[in-house]
């Protein structure tokens, strides 16, 4: 298990939150807090996001402090269980305050006393269809490991001599038996419901195909950039390359992550920088199962200035849809998570 740094939190979603693999997948329901010192522009001071495999379904944070459904499925969650975003709202509101002393403890602890530091904690369950395959209880400060707990041994591992002494404390606060109770039992009986109110996006099987289309801008250096966006596919892998005369094309190219969408399927972003006399060498080559053969898509020019106009509005809302994603959670600060050893 690992906690990663990144400028754009749904990294994250890509990276550590898996989709359905078949009879091996692996479902799992994970919660990340994160606290900082020095709230900013699009970053609170706390924020609690929830994920059950690569699928936002719950946000909290100390602007709105209030929890709130991430997922169109979670609407059934008040059918099933009235007063539960109510209480999920009280709870989360607890837990700000509880952050927020825990960030000024460890602080302490390193003769910190002010500039910006973060405090962040992944916790929760994995499953597989045969039952509980493993949790994880990880705390991160600064962008390092901190401490973690490992569910087999009950042991409590520090990263150094300060978070030493928060295991003293953890050893002598946290009940060993609840912690394995919560995570063998009411977390992976939570997931199972979460896979139930959304199974139609959670568990889907069929294969869908990328919709791809190649839009360009201008650079401020005479360059230009294309954009290949890859939308509504299922599943999420997908590749995707840029061919330049009918080979492939590395040189200039930049990747953005395979993220989710709200209805289950998958978007995914490939850029080049070029030069605009050579545009029509380019081409972008995607390869997914939902497709009977491979595709080659080249930029073409729009039919009307409107859908020129259009084009580039859609790429400046991804392009800021993914900026903003990435305050949200983390930003290129040194508070991102590490990969932290585990048993699992």
């Amino acid at each position: 298990m690992r906690l990663l740094s990144g400028p754009v939190w749904l990294q994250v979603a890509a990276v550590l939150l898996r989709g359905y693999c078949g009879s091996s997948f692996l479902h799992s329901l994970r919660y990340f807090y994160t606290a900082v010192s020095e709230p900013g522009q699009g970053l609170p001071q706390f924020i609690t996001v929830g994920f059950v495999d690569d699928q936002l379904f719950l946000q909290y944070d100390s602007s709105t402090r209030e929890a709130l459904p991430r997922a169109s499925w979670m609407k059934k969650v008040e059918e099933d269980r009235a007063g539960y975003w109510v209480r999920e709202t009280h709870n989360l509101q607890g837990t700000q305050r509880v952050f927020k002393k825990k960030l000024e403890n460890v602080r302490d602890r390193y003769n910190q006393s002010g500039g910006f530091h973060s405090l962040q904690l992944m916790y929760g369950c994995e499953l597989t269809k045969d039952g509980w395959k493993g949790g994880y209880w990880q705390y991160g400060y600064d962008g390092r490991d901190y401490i973690s707990l490992d569910l087999e041994t009950l042991t409590w591992t520090a990263a150094d001599a300060a978070a030493q002494l928060t295991k003293n404390k953890f050893e002598a606060e946290y009940n060993a038996a609840y912690m394995v109770t919560y995570h063998k039992k009411i977390c992976t009986e939570w997931l199972w419901r979460y896979l139930d109110y959304g199974k139609e996006d959670l568990l889907r099987t069929s294969e869908e195909p990328p919709v791809v289309k190649v839009t360009h801008k201008a650079d401020y250096d005479g360059m230009e950039t294309l954009v290949c966006r890859a939308h509504g596919f299922y599943p999420k892998e997908i590749d995707a390359v840029w061919m330049k005369d009918g080979e492939v094309w590395e040189e200039g190219t930049f990747h953005g992550i395979i993220a989710p969408n709200s209805d289950g399927t998958y978007h995914a972003l490939l850029g080049i920088k070029i030069n605009p006399k050579d545009r029509h060498r380019y081409r972008c080559h995607v390869e997914h199962d939902g497709l009977k053969e491979p595709l080659e898509v080249p930029w073409e020019e729009p039919a009307s200035n409107i859908a020129l106009i259009l084009g580039y509005v859609l790429g400046a809302i991804l392009l800021i849809a993914a900026g903003i994603a990435g305050i949200v959670l983390y930003r290129k600060w040194q508070a991102g998570y590490r990969e932290a050893p585990t048993s699992d």
